[in-house]
């Protein structure tokens, strides 16, 4: 997270910008004691969330409803329409 972000609430959707998963949207799922804990539903699932440093992800306007990431097939088409929703709001 950024200076100047607002701090994150549940469901948040955010990009990763650091490690392995840099460029990969997440879900928000925790923020606690100055870490993350996101997931994707494929490769991070919900049952064993990826521990993020708050720097190393940028905010989203995006936010999932409860029933979106209520199980990783969920998260997975969510987290999909929400990259397409990012892609189409970019300017080339």
């Amino acid at each position: 997270m950024r200076e100047g972000d607002e701090m994150p609430e549940k469901g948040s959707v955010v990009l990763a910008t650091a490690g392995r998963d840099a460029g990969r949207l997440f879900v928000l799922l925790e923020s606690s004691d100055g870490e993350y804990l996101l997931a994707d539903g494929r490769t991070r699932r919900l049952s064993h969330p990826k521990r993020k440093n708050p720097r190393h992800v940028q905010m989203t306007a995006l936010r999932l409803t409860p029933q979106q990431y209520a199980a990783d097939g969920r998260l997975r088409r969510a987290l999909a329409e929400a990259a397409h929703r990012i892609n189409d709001t970019q300017p080339e």
